[in-house]
């Protein structure tokens, strides 16, 4: 795959080369197989799925209610989260790993609002996804948006392509919102990840906790989707953020981070954890 670009921050042990020449999946477009960014796309009430990933919605809300409130959680937390980053943290560059369907919200209208000088690189695997990305896409000027079609677990790649946008010598957002539940080996992808990027970047993340709430759920989803969902707890997510310096209130329920006014609380509490943090 060559070599990494020069502005590459952190070392390159051996597993990581492995990993980051390891091909990605090409991903294929199957109807029939229920799709992650489709099914969310069904439960929080877009268009943008076929009948299997409805099925699929269908059956995963039976068996996990509460996922009906992970949706609108996450993309209250995405929305603090890129306010607090593109004011108080000051940054001006983003790449929204996993994307999934657009939605009304976008990463890029939150950041611009902030700052229209903003530059946002959507990322997904789902070439379905980028399709609408690339129909979707609007900014205020040319250029502070764009789309990639690549596998998170592909670090160089990923880096490599965000470079054509974003000036990888300055401080980016990581954002990785649900992402990391999908991923098996979530805590070297983010590793390496976190190492490809300057310091004085931030990450944003937000994981799926394993509780009575959502063992059932994921147990379906496993049995139905391609893609299989893995819960993890909150010394698991603690252990990815080592070495990062913890935005406060640090790793909570994503309805307690820095709630807004106007923002919907969850009396019952979320399985859903939110952390953001910035590379020293």
């Amino acid at each position: 795959m060559g070599k990494p670009p020069r502005n590459w921050h952190g070392p390159l042990p051996e597993d990581w080369q492995r990993a980051a020449s390891r091909q990605a999946r090409q991903p294929r477009v199957d109807p029939s197989v229920p799709n992650v960014a489709r099914v969310w796309d069904s439960i929080t009430g877009g268009h943008d799925n076929f009948e299997a990933d409805r099925r699929a919605a269908q059956r995963l809300l039976a068996a996990s209610p509460v996922m009906s409130q992970v949706g609108p959680a996450s993309r209250a937390f995405l929305r603090r989260a890129v306010t607090y980053l593109a004011g108080d943290a000051g940054i001006r560059q983003f790449i929204d790993i996993g994307t999934g369907m657009p939605a009304p919200g976008s990463v890029h209208g939150m950041a611009q609002a902030v700052d229209p000088s903003c530059r946002v690189v959507y990322v997904d695997n789902d070439p379905v996804v980028v399709a609408h990305l690339r129909a979707c896409l609007r900014s205020p000027a040319a250029g502070t948006t764009s789309y990639l079609e690549a596998d998170a677990r592909n670090t160089w790649a990923l880096i490599h392509g965000a470079g054509q946008t974003l000036d990888l010598g300055r401080p980016v957002g990581l954002l990785m919102i649900m992402t990391l539940s999908f991923i098996e080996d979530a805590g070297d992808v983010l590793a390496r990840l976190v190492a490809a990027v300057p310091p004085g970047s931030y990450l944003a993340l937000v994981q799926l906790v394993r509780d009575e709430r959502t063992m059932n759920g994921a147990r379906r989803w496993n049995q139905m989707g391609a893609t299989p969902v893995f819960l993890r707890d909150r010394g698991e997510v603690a252990r990815w953020l080592a070495g990062l310096d913890l935005v406060e209130p640090g790793i909570v329920e994503v309805h307690h981070w820095r709630l807004a006014p106007g923002d919907r609380d969850y009396p019952d509490g979320l399985p859903l954890l939110g952390a953001v943090a910035r590379k020293p």
